[in-house]
């Protein structure tokens, strides 16, 4: 769908304001310094927001309410007596739940991240930018924002005059309360932001004793600051001139995305008219120009004039109209959410919808369910034992007394679960061997000269819970025939029960070296 990228407000009170900037000492401006002009002109405008109420609106504040419960909600829930969703990055461990992931779970975050950029594509060729307007932080925390903004100096019109207006007490008071209102929200905001990251309940005891960390204060001051800066001040200019996501949306976009569109068939050409006389008899359409749709978009644009990248697709400009053709009593949908074939080629709900599910959609469809059946089933049969093998590597081999080669290794035993374990921890590969932590001395668990059995060649290990252990192990093997070089081994790891069942088995492989 061809994009424009002309912006710019119709209506008086947000039409862009003269520009000022020439090149000295030149009448005419060179090449490219009009377009620059423009866009300087452009960041320089402020957008007064009208609120409106509709459908769409009331689903933008359904989202915000709901993303913004779970967002400051979420830090304070317990769970097994501890916070329920906790990165701990200074232990190495995230919390979610149930769940205590490590570092070598990052394979799960890789999937999420690929599941999240697929959800992404797919919705965006389905609906274009409805993430953007209903769901976006940016958006969830301007919406937030202006609300307060309009609580405190009124709607559209009372803004423009208080700005408008020379300094006074009044206006002092009104901008102080707004700006106190915004800190507010955007202190508690970063303050359940760090949160997530140490425990909410000691970081609220901390803050209140002025006894944060240096990286705690920096974290707290920082993401307050970007979210009063963000939601405050730059608002649309994030989603304009800073989202990545605005720049590359239209690759993804085609002819068969839903999008917020102006019929422009039924609405031209417009116009203001009596609401007494047949405009069709006047040779008008349905658009009366009232620009109301341009005074609610958040982002400042004009939809009439096609498609833009800085739409974020919140759905304002349709609630909007629909209020001003109910007043008129003319049909709403004059801007709708449809596709630009089924705008063009005039197709009834139903042959939209069925265009929906074309190649690329069914490919994203695929690739991301194929991946959230693995994310899924991954997360169903992981195990909560996790045992890695690091050989001493300042200790190939060496020989011993009593006839016997030693080699050294140290074992990484981490207990995802939240309940303690008790393991076995056996070897085999080598008849003969031996195996003993390393701070008791060797033990010989068979001294028959065949292979030995793993319920014979054991050592017990305690683990305490959503820990890891780090011990050295001594394996030792008879030299009398043994073949120089490395031979395959296995440590082989059981979780047991009270009772003694065994719960879980790990078999890690390693070498063990014979010298020459």
């Amino acid at each position: 769908m061809p994009m424009s990228t002309d912006a710019h407000p119709t209506p008086k009170p947000q039409e862009t304001p003269p520009l000022a900037w020439r090149p000295l000492g030149s009448k005419t401006l060179p090449p490219g310094a009009e377009m620059l002009e423009q866009t300087l002109a452009d960041v320089r405008q402020k957008i007064y927001a009208r609120s409106v109420m509709g459908v769409f609106a009331r689903w933008r504040i359904a989202l915000v309410i709901f993303t913004q419960v779970l967002f400051y909600g979420l830090p304070w829930l317990n769970w097994n007596g501890r916070q329920a969703v906790l990165f701990d990055l200074g232990a190495r461990k995230f919390y979610i739940f149930d769940m205590v992931l490590w570092p070598q779970d990052v394979i799960y975050l890789t999937l999420l991240l690929i599941i999240s950029a697929l959800g992404l594509f797919l919705f965006t060729a389905i609906a274009g930018r409805l993430f953007c307007g209903y769901a976006c932080p940016q958006t969830v925390y301007t919406e937030i924002f202006m609300w307060i903004e309009r609580k405190v100096e009124g709607d559209r019109v009372a803004r423009i005059r208080l700005d408008e207006s020379p300094f006074s007490l009044r206006k002092f008071r009104i901008k102080a309360t707004k700006h106190a209102l915004w800190i507010l929200v955007a202190f508690w905001t970063g303050f359940s932001f760090i949160g997530y990251f140490a425990p909410i309940r000691g970081l609220a005891t901390d803050l209140m004793a002025f006894a944060l960390g240096p990286w705690q204060w920096f974290w707290l001051v920082f993401y307050s600051f970007a979210t009063w800066g963000n939601a405050g001040f730059l608002r649309e200019q994030v989603c304009k001139y800073m989202c990545p996501y605005a720049r590359f949306q239209s690759v993804m976009v085609d002819r068969d995305t839903l999008v917020v569109t102006y019929d422009h068939g039924r609405g031209e050409p417009r116009g203001a008219r009596s609401k007494k006389i047949d405009h069709r008899a006047q040779g008008l359409g349905d658009c009366v120009d009232c620009s109301i749709c341009v005074q609610v978009c958040p982002t400042g644009i004009d939809i009439r004039q096609g498609l833009q990248y800085m739409c974020i697709g919140c759905g304002a400009c349709v609630d909007a109209c629909n209020q001003v053709m109910e007043k008129v009593e003319y049909p709403t949908g004059l801007i709708r959410y449809t596709s630009e074939r089924g705008m063009l080629e005039k197709l009834t709900p139903q042959a939209i919808r069925k265009n929906l599910f074309r190649p690329r959609v069914l490919i994203y469809s695929v690739l991301m369910l194929l991946l959230v059946a693995i994310f899924v089933g991954a997360l169903a049969t992981r195990t909560t034992l996790r045992v890695d093998i690091i050989r001493d590597r300042g200790m190939l081999g060496r020989e011993v007394a009593g006839g016997f080669i030693e080699n050294v290794y140290r074992i990484q035993l981490i207990n995802a679960s939240e309940a303690p374990l008790v393991l076995s921890l056996g070897v085999e590969g080598v008849p003969g061997m031996t195996v003993a932590l390393a701070d008791r001395g060797a033990v010989a668990l068979n001294q028959t000269g065949q292979k030995a059995s793993v319920a014979q060649s054991t050592a017990h290990i305690d683990v305490p819970s959503a820990s890891n252990r780090l011990i050295a192990v001594v394996v030792k093997a008879p030299a009398e025939g043994a073949t120089p070089g490395p031979h395959p081994i296995r440590f082989v790891t059981k979780s047991l029960g009270p009772d003694g069942a065994v719960l879980t088995e790990i078999n890690e492989a390693s070498s063990f070296i014979f010298p020459n």
